[in-house]
Order: structure tokens, then C-alpha cells, then sequence
């Protein structure tokens, strides 16, 4: 019954959700980012040792995957800027986890819409929109920003509870946020920070399978899409454009495709 009552959900809300293809359509021109080789495209940063100065190889190509060992954190980041897209990002846990976060839910996490200078947000990440991967949380927004409005989005929310987060309903009222998260529509309301987390309605597949993240950003809005499930979007997101980074944050993660098709908005 719970799974009947999930698809259930699923398709009401994309019965109000706005599609990609009436807002825009997606041109011949598809990029791979990842070419199955090496980085090439892309630069690391990581925290406390600067701009491609990644010592410990938190950021390899190993049999055609891109590696992220989460040892320390960091990003890469791609050498240009891109708007108006499709981003498919397919990607599985591995088991290693680090401290401070070694018994924490496995986490890292897409940042679109990257400005600013390297290691702007905490001397780690550059200022973005986050399009999150976390066990339970996959699908949530955050403003990774300087608390300006030259970092926010605005989501429809469902009506707060006592002791809860911001939750996304496609006909709740709308929230702007210059910080903090907006969580995907189905995140369990019992989450817990802790390795191996999985919400009785999560959409991401268990640890060690494959999963599938688009992002897709159309003028100055965001719709994310887990596994083919459309779970959260935003609109009025600012900045609509930058770089697009991959995140290091204590959990290991494998990557094996990270596509990106331009969109034509009307």
C-alpha cells in the first residue's frame, strides 16, 4: 500500500509541476563533461590546499568512473560557464566514509550556477544553487551563497510543522531563501544523520546502486528530477548561470556519465 500511495503522489504532483518540454526544448547539442579518460574540462579546489593541488587524489579516473574518495573535502569544477540546460549526472556510493562525517549519512551534492571566487562558501566551494545528493535528502535544494539576493531561490512549501523543515508542495506558498535548504517533496520526516539512512518513500536507490540526478535549469528556474521522478523545483533562482562543480564531503562516490544537453527557452 505505501508504494501505491507514492506513485500515487508522484503523478499528482507532476500534474501541477510544469514540464520541461513546455517551457523549452532541448537542442541537437549534448556535451559529455565526463569523457570516461581523465578531468579534462574540469579543474579540483580543495579546502586548505587551493586550485588543482589535490595531493590525495580525492578526485581520480579509475575504469572509466570518476572516483570521488570524499577523504577531504573539495570540488571539481568545470573550466566554463553553462545556462539554460539539461545536467544528467549518473553516480552510486562507495563505502568509505570520513571524519567529521564517518557515521553521518553519505553526502555530496551538484552546485550549479557557480560564481564567485574558488572556495568563496566556507573556503571550500564556490557561491552556487545546490541541487543535493544525501542519503534520504536526494533531490533537496540548498543556497550555498553569501546571504545576499545575488544567491536565492523561491519554492512552494507545504505549511512548516513544529520541529520541521521546508518542504516542497507544488501548491503550497511560496518561500524565497538567500540560505539554508528547501527538501524534496517525499523527504521522510524522521530523518536521521546517520550512515545508510534510507526514508520510507526515497526515490535514490540503496548504497551501491546506480542513480540518476538531472538538473535542469530553464531561464532562472530549477527542476530536479531523481531517477526519473521530478522531486523538487524552484523558480526566481538567482544567479541563472556559472560553472557547475562535484562535490567532495566525506563520502565515497562514483560518477559514470555527467551529460549535459543545451536547452532553446521560449
Amino acid at each position: 500500500m505505501k508504494t501505491i500511495n507514492f506513485l500515487t503522489l508522484a503523478f499528482l504532483i507532476s500534474l501541477f509541476l510544469p514540464q520541461t518540454s513546455c517551457m523549452a526544448q532541448s537542442s541537437d547539442k549534448t556535451v559529455r563533461l565526463f569523457n570516461g579518460k581523465n578531468l579534462k574540462g574540469w579543474y579540483s579546489f580543495i579546502e586548505n590546499r587551493g586550485r588543482n593541488h589535490d595531493v590525495k587524489k580525492v578526485f581520480t579516473v579509475e575504469k572509466g568512473l570518476i572516483h570521488i574518495s570524499g577523504e577531504e573535502y573539495g570540488s571539481i569544477m568545470t573550466n566554463k560557464e553553462y545556462e539554460n540546460y539539461r545536467l544528467k549526472v549518473e553516480f552510486k556510493w562507495g563505502d568509505k566514509t570520513y571524519k567529521p562525517r564517518a557515521d553521518n549519512a553519505r553526502d555530496n551534492g551538484i552546485l550549479v550556477h557557480s560564481t564567485g571566487p574558488d572556495g568563496g562558501f566556507r573556503g571550500i566551494w564556490m557561491y552556487s544553487i545546490e541541487c543535493q545528493i544525501i542519503e534520504g535528502g536526494t533531490g533537496d535544494f540548498l543556497v550555498v551563497g553569501d546571504g545576499t539576493d545575488n544567491y536565492s531561490l523561491t519554492a512552494s512549501v507545504a505549511p512548516k510543522k513544529e520541529g520541521g523543515g521546508k518542504v516542497f508542495q507544488p501548491a503550497g506558498e511560496p518561500l524565497t531563501i538567500h540560505s539554508g535548504r528547501i527538501d524534496w517533496f517525499g523527504r521522510d520526516p524522521q530523518w536521521k544523520d546517520i550512515k545508510g539512512f534510507v526514508g520510507a518513500s526515497d526515490i535514490e536507490k540503496p548504497a551501491g546502486e546506480w542513480n540518476t540526478m538531472e538538473c535542469v535549469a530553464e531561464g532562472d528556474r530549477i527542476s530536479i528530477y531523481v531517477n526519473g521522478i521530478l522531486v523538487n523545483q524552484a523558480s526566481r533562482v538567482e544567479p541563472s548561470k556559472g560553472r557547475i562543480q562535484i562535490q567532495s564531503e566525506g563520502a565515497e562516490m562514483y560518477v559514470r556519465k555527467v551529460e549535459l544537453t543545451h536547452l532553446q527557452v521560449k
